[in-house]
């Protein structure tokens, strides 16, 4: 079957990624469609009920799909704007809300890209008689046999696999990433050179498809503060109250509002534990960042896109995005569990954030992580 007779439909966000590659699939011969995705109501949540201020979303995500919309114009593809709002409640802000009400870190871009943009995207695109989806995502896939395999990017500083480590094979076999093998300034130069109108808008950042904010002031709409201690882990010295366990996350220093502490060595300090039940945040100061160090870590929620790790081997994880990939052990405990055993130990490893498993430049998979330890004691769960 030519490429022509391949329909796909590409998710549209109004950004210059998404943009390029709806212009490439084009370029190679595919019947393209595109989809913008609404999965955020601000007027009917509760971000700006009693907080107007935080309903100045409400302005770029409309000029999002202006500019969408425009994309699709000058490309000449159909646009469909598609309401998941009801779906990302369900699959991906009740268990970001969920995660931080247990004292844990979520990273809702994982199941964002699992449950809407992998899952109902492509379920919406299948009935309107497309093949295949598309998305802008900074990422490769393989194909061997009847397997298909996730791949970094060849654009390290954009690699997006982290985020995609929750997809199955099903939702991979499915899609394809025509920015793959670019580096970001090439998708510039493209958008810039074909006249697209968003080759020179400012890339997105924030909570996936929520946007930026003012982030502990739009978790108080949903979590309501509860003042308690900021306790030295090194001294057990009370030096400072916190508005709420939740809304810190390990390794945080700023906004902890502890400067110019009496008898303490100057310098910053970062957060390394949150006790949720006594209400109590833990931090050392700048110069103690082995209170940080993990070197055994369990992580459950297993994800595995092809190929499943092999006992006792070591592969390369990442534990937040902009890591670099770091050598762990793997032993699987049972179907959802694993332990990781790091040579290097790592600083900063959170709870609920993902554990991601490479195998050379393979995406295996991974899960989220459950506990901590270092040298056999509990740092964090």
């Amino acid at each position: 079957m030519g490429r022509a007779a391949v329909k796909v439909m590409i998710g549209l966000s109004g950004g210059v990624d998404s943009a390029v590659a709806a212009l490439l699939l084009k370029r190679q011969g595919y019947d393209v469609v595109a989809g913008f995705m609404r999965n955020w109501d601000a007027m009917a949540n509760s971000d700006v009920l009693g907080n107007p201020t935080l309903g100045q979303d409400l302005c770029p995500q409309e000029q999002d799909y202006n500019d969408a919309k425009a994309v699709a114009a000058r490309l000449g593809i159909e646009l469909f704007r598609i309401d998941f709002v009801k779906e990302y409640w369900d699959d991906v802000f009740s268990y970001f809300l969920d995660e931080y009400k247990r004292g844990r870190t979520p990273n809702p871009d994982l199941f964002c890209n699992k449950f809407i943009k992998f899952e109902a995207f492509r379920k919406f695109a299948v009935s309107h008689g497309c093949d295949l989806i598309a998305m802008g995502h900074y990422a490769s896939k393989e194909c061997i046999g009847e397997k298909a395999y996730l791949l970094e990017s060849r654009d390290q500083a954009k690699d997006q696999t982290y985020f995609l480590a929750q997809i199955s094979q099903a939702q991979l076999q499915a899609t394809l990433f025509p920015l793959g093998k670019m580096l970001k300034s090439e998708v510039r130069a493209i958008a810039k050179e074909a006249n697209i109108p968003v080759a020179l808008k400012k890339d997105s950042t924030g909570v996936c498809f929520i946007g930026e904010r003012h982030f502990r002031l739009f978790l108080k709409n949903y979590i309501p503060a509860m003042t308690g201690a900021i306790v030295d882990i090194a001294t057990d010295e009370v030096i400072g109250r916190h508005e709420g366990v939740y809304y810190y996350t390990i390794g945080q220093r700023k906004g902890l509002g502890i400067g110019g502490i009496a008898n303490h060595v100057p310098g910053s300090h970062f957060v390394v534990r949150k006790d949720v039940k006594n209400n109590i945040l833990y931090v050392a100061s700048e110069h103690e960042d082995h209170y940080l160090l993990g070197d055994t870590v369990i992580v459950d929620t297993l994800n595995w896109i092809a190929d499943v790790p092999e006992n006792g081997k070591t592969y390369g994880a990442k534990y937040r995005y902009r890591q670099k990939v770091t050598p762990a052990i793997v032993t699987a405990l049972d179907e959802k569990t694993m332990t990781l055993k790091l040579p290097l130990p790592q600083k900063a490893i959170t709870p609920g954030q993902a554990a991601v498993i490479y195998d050379g430049s393979r995406c295996l998979g991974g899960g989220l992580i459950k506990a901590v330890y270092f040298e056999g004691r509990l740092i964090n769960e």
